[in-house]
């Protein structure tokens, strides 16, 4: 019985294939078909592979987030002056690059110079067909095609391929360029050819988290990101956050409110995602009315008694409701987070590890001593109504949704893992292991579940009642002790505003970050997530390299990556530059650094470009192709198939079909 289990299998197998190669035929129909693909795909393999663009720690800083995308982390000014050379002078050089990356804009502004703008098209269209037809030469026609827009589709195809050196050719694109001046689409073809200019640049853009707080604008980023041609989000612990508030977890909802409120940015709730904060604002100014809420003064813009007291009413409110979920849960190991009822009001004392500490604001209006973490009814109320808006907001939840379809807790791709925060280890530097609704789990399985978690709750928004431990987990990945995306042992939100020692501030990171400049802690990792260690990288946000203070953003001998360096304006002071970014082409690995970015107008008017400098940080010795990467294994495999199919034509074991002639 032993022997046969082989030939059974092996037959098994056989007729396996062979369904599986004529449900293949009904694609590829015939010899003709089939060699055709095969033909492509191997030569598609043979391409360089293209290049991919890293951020993370955006944090809402939209203006210098869209410019760093237009100018591709100034791949676009090292590409201009490698295919002009000393032909051209740099102030050439730098309208050329603001052209691409703000074509429309700085056509309006040389517009009433009163320059000869016929002329001035005709010079910059010519170099702008030279920048495209180089950075589109990587890709197939078939993809460059699909990256053109509608309404030059034709033109473009004719203008970048055609052969430029030959006489009758040349008159014919020169043609063409006076054509479309002398008809009035200058403007339009210019902006077209320049948005295919930065589509080409970067092929694919990973976003290594936080999107959202502290800046202005994350819903334009957002905006941004979803008509962005391939892109990829890791969620970051303010992602979570919003995403939970989302959902309908008033924690987070809370913490929402209360960073808008800290960082004056509550137009991003009211105007762009409609959530009504009028009702706050009116109990706050009833119950802290007298109250000049110093603590709670924002740390950017409106800097008003009016918002300090936004900003104490819903911390108060936050307080309460992160309480109580530590209290329904008393497995998130957050008990000595539940401070409301360790507070002595009487005598305006926090005890915190059998220390006493003097509260620096003892108004209280709305807590109970007896019940601390009792909401009032109004209270009560606003909570409903935000949680009501917040579940309506139809551009938030289009934006959430968007962050679950593209989005994920970590990404291996092209021998490189993405992740925001961490992988939580022991302080010995193994794989720490979490209880994560009753189940106990490390390393790759944890991040696994954790990203299960993230997309039941999402689909089980509409029903809290039934789901209120998915949902409610939520906020754990916002400021939980294991949580991934947040790396430390606890929030001192409460601390920071009510006790003036700043002993009682700190939060210790995770070992992980003591841990992470080792070659033997990375390759562990590396190895878990199935990436080979000798080979690939590991790519992390969160934590901002500050650069003031002498810390740079390689580990562990070019094994890891901390790429965020101050994308934030909160954290420019610290880190002392503007942010990293972090380029991957077919000759290797490039780290960027920034420095802040003055504004777009200027970008426009002055071609202030945001001043970068890059260092090469890794090279290859032979250039990396498309069958190089993951996509490659994936067209390799389908190459596979695709003989294995001519074979059975070959053989009779499936029959051809031909499309029928007209009579």
């Amino acid at each position: 019985m032993a022997e046969k289990i082989p030939a059974e299998n092996a037959l098994y197998r056989a007729e396996s294939e062979l369904k599986y190669l004529k449900l293949l035929s009904g694609q590829f129909k015939n010899i003709g078909e089939t060699t055709t693909e095969i033909i492509n795909l191997q030569a598609i393999l043979n391409l360089p592979k293209g290049t991919e663009h890293f951020l993370t720690d955006i944090h809402g800083e939209f203006e210098a987030f869209d410019h760093v995308i237009r100018n591709g982390s100034g791949a676009v000014k090292e590409k201009i002056a490698d295919i002009f050379g000393n032909t051209i002078g740099d102030f050439e050089k730098t309208e050329l690059a603001t052209v691409i990356y703000y074509p429309r804009e700085k056509i309006d502004l040389l517009s009433q110079g009163g320059r000869n703008i016929d002329m001035w098209y005709k010079t910059i269209m010519h170099r702008l067909i030279e920048v495209c037809s180089v950075v589109s030469s990587k890709y197939t026609s078939s993809k460059v095609k699909k990256a053109m827009p509608p309404d030059f589709q034709y033109i473009l195809q004719e203008l970048i391929y055609e052969r430029k050196d030959i006489e009758n050719k040349r008159e014919y694109v020169e043609s063409i360029i006076d054509t479309i001046i002398s008809i009035g689409r200058a403007k339009s073809f210019v902006a077209a050819i320049s948005k295919l200019i930065q589509n080409l640049i970067i092929d694919k853009l990973h976003i290594v988290g936080d999107i959202y707080d502290r800046g202005p604008s994350p819903h334009l980023i957002m905006d941004l990101l979803e008509k962005y041609h391939d892109a990829d989000i890791q969620w970051g612990n303010h992602d979570m956050l919003w995403m939970g508030a989302a959902m309908g977890n008033t924690a987070c909802m809370a913490n929402v409110v209360r960073i808008c409120a800290r960082y004056s940015n509550n137009d991003i709730l009211d105007e762009a995602y409609g959530i009504n904060l009028l009702p706050l604002a009116t109990f706050a100014m009833d119950v802290y009315g007298d109250d000049p809420c110093v603590q709670f003064t924002p740390k950017e813009g409106d800097k008003s008694e009016f918002m300090a007291r936004i900003h104490k009413a819903i911390s108060v409110i936050q307080f309460k409701l992160e309480g109580q979920l530590i209290a329904r849960y008393p497995e998130y190991g957050m008990d000595d987070r539940n401070l409301l009822p360790k507070v002595d009001f009487a005598r305006g004392i926090l005890t915190l590890d059998g220390m006493d500490y003097e509260l620096n604001d003892r108004n209280f209006p709305t807590v109970d001593p007896a019940d601390p973490l009792k909401l009032t009814d109004r209270e009560e109320e606003i909570v409903n109504k935000l949680r009501k808006f917040f579940l309506r907001s139809e551009k938030l939840q289009r934006h959430v949704e968007f962050l679950l379809t593209k989005g994920s807790m970590y990404l291996a791709y092209n021998n490189n893992l993405l992740y925001h925060g961490c992988i939580p280890l022991r302080e010995y530097g193994t794989f720490q292991e979490v209880d994560v609704l009753g189940k106990k789990l490390k390393g790759k399985k944890y991040l696994d579940e954790l990203d299960k978690i993230v997309r039941t709750a999402w689909l089980a928004r509409d029903n809290y009642g039934k789901n209120k431990k998915y949902i409610d987990f939520i906020w754990y990945l916002w400021c939980g002790p294991y949580s991934p995306l947040f790396g430390k042992h606890a929030m001192k939100t409460f601390e920071r505003y009510f006790i003036d020692d700043k002993v009682t501030h700190q939060e210790n990171k995770n070992p992980y970050y003591s841990l992470y400049d080792k070659e033997d802690i990375c390759d562990m990792i590396l190895e878990e997530f199935g990436l080979n260690p000798t080979i690939s990288h590991i790519i992390n946000g969160h934590v901002p390299v500050k650069v003031r203070k002498g810390e740079v953003p390689i580990k562990a001998s070019g094994k890891l990556f901390i790429i965020d360096g101050g994308f934030s304006k909160a954290y420019q002071k610290e880190t002392g530059i503007a942010g990293y970014t972090l380029i991957s082409n077919s000759w290797g690995l490039k780290l960027v650094s920034h420095e802040p970015f003055e504004s777009r107008e200027k970008a426009i008017s002055e071609g202030k470009d945001i001043l970068s400098s890059s260092r090469i940080v890794e090279d290859v010795k032979n250039r990396t192709r498309v069958r190089d990467t993951d996509i490659g294994r994936e067209l390799q495999r389908q190459v596979n198939d695709l003989k294995k199919l001519l074979n059975a034509y070959r053989k009779g074991m499936i029959k051809e079909r031909y499309k029928k002639l007209n009579a």
